[in-house]
């Protein structure tokens, strides 16, 4: 028996950052490709792009970029989106971290 702890950051009325667009942009970084990151989850490049497209508009974080033509062309996180992705990397391990205590102590056997 352990916690599950679901945590979106929400921009707007409806437009949130959890773990399937954090998972993403880690792909993203780690491939340095939108399209393969996407196709590695079973998704389409239009939906994959159109999900950042919204996220970008409704943060106003500049999450993903083009790299130019050539052999090292592709999409990459730029460093305002890196650096977003690492503090909610930090936020969501904390609250993880907390839940897990707190749940101890509520069902601990007395």
């Amino acid at each position: 028996m352990k916690p599950r702890v679901k945590v979106w950051i929400v921009f707007g009325d409806d437009v949130k950052l959890g773990e399937g667009r954090a998972r993403l942009l880690e792909l993203v970084d780690r491939l340095g490709s939108l399209r393969r990151a996407v196709a590695s989850v079973g998704m389409s490049y239009r939906n994959g792009w159109g999900y950042f497209r919204d996220l970008e508009r409704a943060s106003g974080i500049r999450f993903l970029e083009v790299a130019p033509g050539g052999r090292r062309s592709g999409t990459r996180l730029t460093a305002e989106g890196r650096v977003f992705l690492v503090r909610y990397r930090r936020f969501r391990d904390g609250l993880e971290a907390a839940t897990d205590r707190h749940f101890r102590r509520a069902f601990r056997r007395r």
